[in-house]
């Protein structure tokens, strides 16, 4: 019995250790937009898909994330690289959303690069879109890429296509 307690408790101080201290994940809150991207100004100004896309990658990242108001230096710990490419929103409420968002990225380690993706998500809105506004379903686009890229972090696998 004692060696079971004894077993349990080593067990149980391993796991916590393990999980403490984990590496976490550096990288900008909110995600910048490519500077070659011809994204409309109304969506960089009305719309927070930059930080809505930060917060969905921490919220569905098994590693700790942890966010810097710059760009980290990927050469100083473990850093996702990570700028959304291009967005579109076309339509609206009584037509018919028909929006996307784009984003590349990549995952180094002290300056080297792990794995690399691309990913892109589409919505039509869901259900009820026509009492949805265009930064809503935008909104939408992202916490799915959020999935996506949270997913991604637990196994990197270089050239990966998230997404739709």
């Amino acid at each position: 019995m004692t060696y079971s307690i004894r077993f349990l408790a080593v067990l149980a101080a391993g796991l916590w250790c393990g999980s403490a201290f984990a590496q976490s994940v550096q990288m900008q809150r909110p995600v910048a937009f490519a500077p070659e991207s011809d994204i409309s100004d109304a969506i960089k100004t009305e719309c927070t898909i930059g930080a809505e896309l930060a917060d969905a990658i921490k919220q569905h990242s098994s590693a700790p994330i942890e966010f810097t108001t710059t760009a980290p230096d990927p050469n100083e710990g473990r850093v996702l690289q990570l700028e959304i490419n291009d967005a579109v929103s076309m339509g609206n409420a009584w037509m018919g959303h028909q929006k996307f968002v784009k984003v590349r990225g990549a995952l180094y380690e002290n300056g080297k690069k792990v794995a690399g993706f691309k990913a892109r998500r589409n919505s039509m809105g869901g259900a009820f879109s026509g009492f949805k506004g265009s930064c809503s379903v935008l909104g939408r686009t992202v916490e799915a890429l959020g999935e996506d890229i949270g997913g991604w972090l637990s196994n990197p696998v270089d050239g990966a296509g998230l997404g739709d």
